[in-house]
């Protein structure tokens, strides 16, 4: 049986690249996102893809597209909890608290709804797997993105507990770091001159792609990775060593 895969904020950059590998790899998947363009661009591309708008800054968008995205799939087995903002770039005394607590609801509160409503169809799986979506600079913090770190220092303790909490039922728990991607959308440093600073920095000289990300998922929610959780992966070129 192929995989059922749910992937949030799948319809562009690293979410996209995750549709196509899963695809390409037989799974059934569907994506969900907050932009429409970009949600009926995957579509036409990939056949098969399921597709739904869900604004992840919304319980209760989630709450009804968690159900129906299961429904759809008809079980779930994978989830990649992709979704995340960087937020503004300014000094924590500067920060607006309205904007602050938007990044929080995207970038870990809706990571904790979607888990919470998928858990429960996880357990009917033989194989059942999370995958969020961390940073690092959720290992090393990030001056003036104050929220985007915090947040995901707490995706990497959330994939912790929960791999704890679901090792009993076969679900496996682990997250993703990259490091500078390229996509339209970085997830921090996106000024040239901070990209450029940073590229510098890359041992292996180069940007990742969103299909280095793709890959470690799929890798991830394979067999070939039955006994590992409770990770935190490092996609990032040797830019930082744990």
């Amino acid at each position: 049986m192929s995989q059922r895969v749910l992937i949030t904020a799948g319809a562009a950059g690293i979410g996209r690249e995750f549709a196509r590998a899963f695809t390409a790899n037989g799974a059934k998947a569907l994506v969900c996102d907050n932009d429409d363009k970009s949600l009926a661009a995957i579509a036409k591309e990939i056949p098969g893809l399921i597709v739904r708008r869900c604004d992840m800054a919304s319980r209760a968008e989630i709450e009804r597209m968690v159900p129906e995205a299961v429904a759809a799939l008809g079980g779930l087995d994978v989830l990649i909890n992709n979704a995340g903002i960087a937020g503004l770039t300014l000094p924590v005394a500067e920060y607006p608290p309205d904007d602050w607590d938007k990044v929080v609801m995207v970038n870990l509160t809706a990571m904790f709804d979607v888990s919470r409503l998928a858990i429960p169809h996880l357990k009917n799986s033989k194989a059942g797997c999370i995958i969020n979506m961390a940073s690092i600079a959720g290992r090393y913090g990030f001056a003036n993105r104050s929220p985007y770190a915090a947040t995901k220092w707490g995706v990497i303790g959330l994939t912790k507990t929960r791999s704890m909490e679901l090792g009993a039922h076969g679900i496996r728990v682990n997250a993703i770091a990259p490091g500078l991607t390229d996509t339209a959308q970085p997830r921090y440093g996106s000024t040239e001159e901070e990209i450029a600073v940073m590229s510098d920095a890359v041992p292996l000289g180069r940007m990742a792609q969103p299909a280095d990300i793709a890959d470690v998922a799929v890798f991830l929610a394979s067999d070939a990775a039955r006994h590992i959780t409770g990770q935190t992966l490092h996609v990032n070129g040797g830019q930082y060593l744990p």
